[in-house]
């Protein structure tokens, strides 16, 4: 059956061979006239992730369409329609935006992901950075508002995506071609050999590219042990503690640079120690497998000191924020070492946080327990109990004290401080009779 003069033309345009105005979108193509015109419509419209997850499946068909593919995207052309740069989305819309460009360059990294699949990995690097090397937000210390712009996110997401499977012989030429880019070690080495806060611009830029970047939130433990074992193990283990807080410790709300002092000037609350604790908790899990038990336990004691003597409060909020392995790892290295002395002061301190954070105090009569059956005689293990109750007197005396002296703050914070302890050796003593009477342990 022939058909009409209207249904031919109706065929032509929906094959791409319609009328005359639609010659500039076939020009527009180059390289890709040669190409059905119909697996390309993409680039008439409006690049959207899912469009980018399309043509990512697509470029793997063949050689020749990822071949085409992996030139246009490193054309002029290619870069304005796929290298969004909106990393300053103003307010009130800008989780909005943060959440559509982060998924842009998901996407993003998964079509150069498989553009390049058949690459070698030294080539494929060398493409990537062709690609982004005018990004100026993706560099270390290339935008001039970095804690309010999204570039570093957008790169980490994007590194995430193109390197996710890859093994880690792959995974750890990735990280030494983004220390040559960025000169990354040399700027670790100024900031750990500087005195604490001399460098505060490039302690900020450090920690928001290491942590944004190669520590790309949403990885998975694994990927995230790799890379923070990468940062840190080419350092002596003093620097790896400096580096540690640098990139995880507490920071200003106003500026977002590093509060050395934190630690030391008073106690300190659990979202200022949470970044550590999850850290530390990422590096003695069995995802990092180059860090042993005692590696961890001389970084948090290293820890400790930085950038002098924490007070043995935060210490304590540390370890147990840590969770319960590390927790009484490190009191047992103490008992074996036979720091009794020590190890019971930060036991009191402990109970005193289990009372002013409302954990429950049987778990420090329970780990009490546990440290005690660490030592190897009789003798030992009631020398430590009796410098537990010495330790309880000398502390309830120096605060009881402070009260009795007028050292009174806005906060009346040596009242209160002598008000948690007498609660908290009351309620730890108390669990201490549940457990010793064979009763359970009250909720009260």
């Amino acid at each position: 059956m022939t058909s009409g003069p209207r249904q031919r033309q109706r065929r032509s345009r929906r094959c791409g061979r319609g009328p005359a105005r639609e010659a500039p979108a076939l020009s527009a193509l180059g390289d890709f006239q040669s190409l059905p015109l119909e697996i390309f419509q993409w680039l008439n419209y409006p690049v959207r992730p899912n469009t980018m997850r399309d043509i990512s499946t697509l470029s793997m068909v063949s050689k020749t369409i990822s071949g085409r593919l992996i030139h246009y995207i490193s054309t002029s052309s290619g870069s304005r329609r796929l290298l969004l740069q909106d990393f300053h989305p103003e307010l009130p819309a800008r989780t909005e935006g943060a959440s559509s460009i982060l998924e842009h360059y998901r996407a993003l990294g998964l079509l150069l992901k498989r553009c390049t699949l058949l690459l070698p990995t030294r080539d494929r690097l060398r493409y990537v950075h062709k690609v982004l090397a005018g990004i100026s937000c993706f560099k270390l210390n290339g935008c001039a508002s970095p804690l309010h712009c999204l570039g570093l996110q957008c790169y980490g997401v994007f590194l995430q995506m193109l390197t996710a499977g890859w093994d880690e012989l792959e995974c750890h030429r990735v990280f030494n071609f983004l220390c040559d880019l960025s000169n990354l070690a040399r700027k670790v080495q100024t900031v750990v050999s500087s005195k604490p806060g001399s460098a505060r611009r490039l302690e900020l830029r450090i920690r928001l590219f290491c942590r944004g970047v190669l520590l790309s939130p949403g990885s998975r433990r694994s990927d995230s042990a790799f890379w923070l074992t990468r940062i840190l193990k080419p350092w002596p283990m003093v620097n790896q503690a400096r580096l540690l807080y640098i990139i995880f410790g507490p920071v200003s709300s106003r500026d977002g640079h590093v509060v050395w002092q934190k630690m030391i000037e008073g106690p300190t609350d659990e979202s200022s120690l949470k970044g550590l604790a999850d850290a530390i908790k990422l590096l003695y899990g069995t995802e990092a497998r180059e860090w042993t038990a005692d590696d961890v336990i001389s970084l948090v004691d290293e820890l400790s000191v930085v950038p002098q003597e924490w007070l043995m409060e935060n210490n304590a909020r540390l370890l147990l924020l840590s969770g319960n392995s590390i927790c009484f790892t490190f009191l047992a290295s103490k008992a074996v070492n036979g720091r009794a002395v020590e190890l019971a002061r930060l036991m009191v301190f402990m109970v005193l946080v289990c009372e002013k954070d409302l954990y429950c105090m049987d778990w420090a009569v329970r780990m009490m327990q546990k440290v005690c059956n660490v030592f190897s005689t009789p003798c030992e293990r009631n020398n430590f109990l009796q410098c537990l109750e010495n330790s309880f007197a000398r502390m309830l005396m120096d605060m009881l004290q402070a009260v009795l002296a007028g050292e009174r703050d806005e906060e009346d914070s040596s009242f209160l401080n002598l008000f948690h302890l007498m609660n908290a050796q009351a309620n730890f003593h108390k669990e201490i009779l549940y457990l010793a009477m064979g009763s359970t342990s009250s909720t009260s």
